[in-house]
């Protein structure tokens, strides 16, 4: 009896536990989160156009989504390997280590370039200088591989870019893949360190010929040209030619036959950006994206924005236009998540690696302070041998960084904070220059904020100069004498767009002060997944709720 009584009591017992497991709730996440970050998209460019975008792209951001208003970029340079890299870690320089889009290496005397590894080799190509890349410099996790870590592994984390570094360095060191476009082939390649072959689908894909077709018409307008009155005239005397043409006005007629000639043209045009999200799609199908219960990963670089702003510079009617027709573009990717992740199913974030500033003819022209700036390692070698009695003192000017020899200033027995004192006394002199300063002693320059701070963080001590140049504001460097060029520590260059919208996202609006580390955080908090190893952001807990 009481064996039969213990029994039933046991069985009782059982089931209830069992019924608790049954019921127990599964933690919460979106099937997949799509990383947009628009290549040298300044904050205001969602505004200046407002009126020509349509209720399906950028302001359906806007009214679904939450945006931050105030949103900047804690370090410098503001390069796009760098910005990508932040987006995606969470950390600056300082910590994750990606300097540049190249850095100058002192042991070795050469320009290390930031994905290039000679370890691997091309898949999709047979172009080592497109397709020999792969994450190895790059020092901290991404939220893609704590995403992959949190799962053990069974998420899937794809990259794509017209550009191998903004797929790389997003896409984090063990992905199911990152692929990007290279010129000898038309085609997405990618690269032994993700695997030997391409998969089917991206085959299937680049046989496809997508860039044949997209610029077989040329490109005009998307609206009459007389409606782009937030640009200058056409044929702007700053801006760059593109392909044949020989002056920067629409049509450009010649297109399709520039394409064949130099495959490399249809990035500064609206369609890289088109083809860039036939890629996403086509990865999202191919790789089964958000089909299951486990959150998956699609980081898409949109890098046309930059090369038309580097020919164009923000005021031609080319940049507007691709604004547009991105606008356009967007809402049909929208609609594509929509159909095969499910609406409400994902969550998307929308960014920029940087802004861009005004072409300095433009600047000129509207009577704002501008000019040029040249770096010449040959001028200050000969200022300084005049004073130390040594040659070549300086071997690198980039980044806006001096770089000092200091080989040569021990053989020659000088004492390497003089010399870097000296130089930076010259360079303070520069009408073009607004402050020079010794990186080892940033955090204790006479310098406001938030000046200081972002030196000390863009500083990598293993792979930065040794003297950091702050330039006068809407200052350039001689190379952008047409279109422009980002990487100061104004506005114009830091202050970024971010709307979060879909899955676990409120919506609403926010003026607080955010920064780009914080980006990575917050996706970390909606995911519940650990923060990637260098993180220094917060999350941004206003935006995040449901």
């Amino acid at each position: 009896m009481f064996k039969n009584v213990c029994a039933i009591f046991l069985a009782v017992i059982s089931t209830g536990i069992s019924a608790q497991k049954s019921k127990a709730p599964q933690l919460e996440r979106p099937k997949l989160v799509v990383g947009l970050v628009v290549d040298q998209m300044r904050w205001d460019y969602l505004y200046r156009y407002y009126d020509k975008y349509q209720n399906d792209g950028f302001k359906k951001l806007l009214k679904e989504g939450y945006s931050l208003n105030n949103v900047h970029i804690n370090y410098v340079p503001t390069y796009t390997a760098v910005g990508h890299t932040t987006v995606y870690t969470g950390s600056v320089p300082a910590i994750h280590g990606i300097a540049g889009n190249d850095w100058f290496d002192k042991k070795t005397g050469k320009n290390v370039y930031c994905t290039t590894d000679e370890s691997v080799q091309p898949v999709g190509s047979t172009s080592t200088k497109s397709g020999s890349h792969s994450p190895k410099n790059l020092w901290s996790t991404t939220i893609t591989d704590e995403l992959m870590l949190a799962t053990n592994f069974q998420a899937k984390v794809v990259g794509v870019s017209l550009k191998d570094r903004a797929s790389i360095l997003p896409a984090g060191h063990n992905p199911t893949g990152a692929y990007w476009f290279d010129d000898s082939t038309g085609n997405f390649i990618t690269s032994t360190y993700y695997m030997n072959d391409l998969p089917k689908w991206m085959k299937d894909f680049n046989a496809q010929k997508n860039p044949d077709q997209l610029v077989k018409n040329g490109w005009n307008t998307l609206l009459p040209i007389t409606e782009y009155i937030e640009s200058s005239p056409d044929n702007s005397p700053w801006e760059g030619l593109l392909g044949s043409a020989k002056t920067p006005t629409f049509p450009y007629s010649n297109l399709a036959a520039d394409y064949q000639a130099n495959r490399d043209v249809i990035r500064s045009t609206p369609f890289g950006n088109t083809l860039t999200i036939k890629a996403a799609e086509a990865a999202i199908k191919g790789e089964y994206l958000g089909a299951d219960a486990i959150t998956d990963f699609l980081a898409v670089n949109l890098a046309s924005t930059d090369y038309a702003g580097h020919k164009f510079g923000p005021n031609a009617i080319e940049v507007e236009d691709i604004y547009i027709r991105l606008d356009r573009d967007l809402a049909e990717f929208f609609k594509y998540l929509d159909i095969t992740v499910g609406k409400n199913q994902y969550t998307v974030f929308l960014s920029a690696d940087h802004g861009g500033a005004h072409a300095q003819g433009f600047m000129a022209e509207h009577k704002m302070a501008t000019g040029f700036y040249g770096e010449d390692n040959k001028e200050f070698n000969e200022k300084l041998k005049t004073k130390f009695k040594a040659d070549k003192l300086v071997s690198k000017v980039t980044n806006n960084q001096v770089y000092l020899d200091d080989q040569v200033i021990d053989d020659n027995k000088l004492n390497a904070d003089e010399v870097k004192q000296y130089l930076i006394d010259i360079l303070n002199k520069d009408k073009s220059v607004l402050f020079a300063v010794d990186m080892k002693k940033a955090g204790a320059a006479t310098i406001p904020e938030p000046l200081r701070s972002r030196i000390v963080n863009g500083y990598t001590w293993q792979r930065s100069g040794d003297i950091q140049v702050i330039y006068h504001d809407s200052w350039l460097p001689t190379y952008s004498k047409l279109g422009t060029t980002h990487g100061a520590w104004n506005s114009y260059d830091s202050h970024i767009p971010l709307i979060f919208m879909g899955w676990g996202i409120k919506t609403g609006e926010s003026n607080k002060e955010y920064h780009m580390t914080d980006i990575a955080p917050t996706l970390s908090s909606l995911l519940r997944i650990q923060f990637p190893s260098g993180n220094i952001g917060n999350p941004i807990v206003e935006a995040i709720g449901k």
